[in-house]
């Protein structure tokens, strides 16, 4: 799960940006593309009025993503990939380029028994299980 809070008017295409974040994060976990994942993948883009957040020095023409993934889901490499593509994602989708310096990014994991889907809450291994099954795989 991906979310993106930006001032109103920052992101020129939200709903095409919210698509190549959610895609862009099934490929760094590589995970199959199967609708499993591509329905359960997503990315949200909160616009808040400027006024709504400040940096310490009064600005606000930042943008903060926050990443939830499963535990272990991205070595260090990953995780680097991962960051530089979503900050150069939300750049592109504003038309500035430099908002790739002011774009955080905050990965987080989470625990066993998490993600919640459909009802149920996976842990890493009834995913791992749950989609080796979806494959024919056991």
């Amino acid at each position: 799960m991906i979310d993106v809070y930006a001032a109103r008017g920052i992101i020129k295409d939200r709903k095409g940006l919210a698509q190549e974040l959610a895609q862009a994060i099934m490929r760094w976990e590589k995970v199959p593309v199967i609708p499993f994942f591509t329905d359960n993948t997503a990315a949200f883009i909160h616009e808040l009025d400027a006024d709504a957040f400040s940096t310490a020095g009064g600005s606000s023409d930042h943008v903060r993503v926050a990443v939830t993934t499963n535990a272990g889901a991205l070595n260090r490499e990953q995780q680097l990939g991962l960051v530089k593509e979503i900050s150069e994602l939300v750049a592109n989708a504003s038309g500035d380029p430099s908002l790739s310096e002011r774009t955080w990014v905050a990965l987080t994991e989470a625990v066993p028994g998490g993600w919640g889907i459909g009802g149920h809450a996976y842990t890493n291994d009834e995913i791992v299980q749950h989609v080796r099954e979806l494959l024919g795989k056991e």
